[in-house]
């Protein structure tokens, strides 16, 4: 799941918001390929390595871009020390990597860089170009993980290599972890790995991931950036209904699939309670004061009070608000029966939720139970059960620092922080007590650039310019106390 595309999808929203153009100054652009540093070309070779590595679970390595990334570190000086790459025998193509840069100081704790190297699924038939290849058209760059996430893997790769070659020491700790199972649920997931076996290695005050980032008004501008400061869990339940069954010439009231979508019914007709956290106060009062609509003021009304029933009811007219207020839970799957001419013994559904920052597992099956209210029909949590959703604070040595830079590269341009209501890896550090942010800087279209789906791209701007910006970023919180 990508919840980058949700930040810019939530950006997208925040109509209203209007800013003057970026002005890349030192930005490679597609008309001028030859005009690239030599640094900026050596991230791009990076980068274009990464990309036309198949990651994907089917045929692709993970383990394998890892091995080659921990080529680069010790061609930039690292030793063995300070890499450590990992995969399990189950899952020997899963694996990744972590890496530290030592800091000065033996106060401050370290900071860790998040990225994950697995790709959502392309077939070669389907896309107009070949998904492994790179490939530079129209201002953008074309390739499955040319933004989902190998854009940030590559950043966080090459900073690391840079403040080696160029004998920088930060006065905390860098680590950086690349893994793999971001994007297939029953994959072997290195990021909660690591976190359940392997947590001193990335302890960390606090971590830059994936999940917040820029949206452009579809015609180049810059409108909005964004800092996934929480996420949702994901849980799935089947719901369950089972029965004696019989001839279906003799139908009887007592049915599994009568009752199944009775229960469905009432799902659908559930509405969980509002519920804000700090981050979706400042991003409903932000989001909403930069809107001159009816929305807009419900967002503000709301933002103060959260038990303002008719702003509820305006804000929630919106889907991406109206799941940003709640937990939320939607039938995605379903099953019943065993013969045309038999009535059903069984009948079954997936029910996909969202469960808002804080609430367990054991609440939203109870909430589910509650509202079905037939004993009779089962919930069952299905595998892989994930942590609670823990949101980080709104800590303003995180979100000062990346809104200081945001002035500097977008002149005009708003940070507002985000609840994402996707999810990512970010969930597996905070269970073990490292807050997770979504950083600002590189951006998408309102479309979505193709994440997860055909010619996935990214602007050229965009990748170096974020590039720079991420980098900036990094040594400011490296060097802040």
């Amino acid at each position: 799941m990508k919840s980058w595309l949700a930040a810019v999808q939530v950006a997208a929203l925040c109509v209203g918001v209007a800013a003057p153009g970026i002005a890349p100054a030192q930005v490679p652009t597609s008309s001028a390929p030859l005009a690239l540093k030599p640094d900026q070309q050596a991230f791009l070779d990076l980068y274009k390595e990464m990309v036309e590595t198949n990651t994907t679970l089917s045929v692709g390595s993970c383990t394998q871009a890892a091995a080659q990334v921990a080529t680069r570190l010790k061609a930039a000086g690292y030793t063995d020390a300070d890499i450590t790459t990992f995969a399990v025998p189950d899952h020997p193509k899963e694996g990744g990597i972590v890496a530290v840069l030592p800091g000065t100081s033996k106060m401050l704790k370290p900071m860790l860089l998040l990225a994950h190297l697995d790709v959502v699924e392309a077939k070669r038939e389907d896309w107009t170009r070949d998904p492994f290849k790179l490939i530079e058209e129209g201002g953008y760059y074309y390739a499955r993980g040319s933004a989902d996430d190998k854009s940030m893997a590559a950043v966080w790769a090459d900073l690391m290599i840079r403040f080696k070659k160029d004998g920088y020491r930060p006065k905390r700790m860098i680590k950086m972890a690349l893994t793999c199972g971001e994007e297939t649920t029953y994959a072997f997931n290195g990021a909660q790995w690591l976190a359940q076996n392997k947590a001193d290695l990335i302890a960390a005050e606090f971590a830059l991931n994936e999940g917040g980032g820029g949206d452009t008004d579809g015609k180049g501008k810059v409108i909005v950036q964004t800092m996934q400061v929480g996420e949702k869990a994901v849980q799935n339940f089947r719901l369950e209904a089972t029965n004696a069954g019989g001839h279906s010439s003799i139908p009887i009231r007592d049915n599994a699939i009568y009752e199944l979508s009775d229960a469905l019914a009432r799902v659908r007709d559930y509405e969980f309670p509002v519920l804000m956290t700090d981050t979706t106060k400042a991003f409903f009062a932000k989001a909403g004061a930069a809107r001159t609509d009816k929305i807009g003021a419900a967002m503000v009304a709301i933002a103060a009070n959260p038990q303002d029933k008719a702003a509820e009811a305006i804000v929630s007219t919106d889907r991406t608000y109206h799941s940003m207020l709640r937990t939320t839970c939607v039938a995605t799957l379903l099953d019943g029966g065993h013969a045309n001419n038999a009535l059903p013994q069984r009948a079954g559904a997936n029910v996909n939720c969202r469960m808002f920052p804080g609430q367990t597992l054991a609440q939203t099956q109870a909430a589910l139970a509650a509202a079905i209210g037939d004993a009779k029909v089962t919930i069952t949590p299905v595998p892989p059960i994930r942590p609670t959703a823990v949101p980080p604070s709104l800590d303003p040595r995180i979100m000062g620092p990346a809104e200081t830079l945001v002035k500097k590269y977008f002149p005009g341009v708003p940070l507002v922080p985000v609840m994402s209501t996707g999810a990512t890896d970010g969930i597996f550090l905070e269970a073990v007590g490292i807050p997770t942010y979504g950083v600002p800087g590189i951006w998408g279209d309102p479309d979505g650039n193709g994440a997860h789906g055909l010619n996935e791209r990214i602007e050229v701007r965009s990748l170096f310019t974020g590039r720079d910006y991420l980098t900036d970023l990094v040594k400011v919180y490296a060097n802040m106390n």
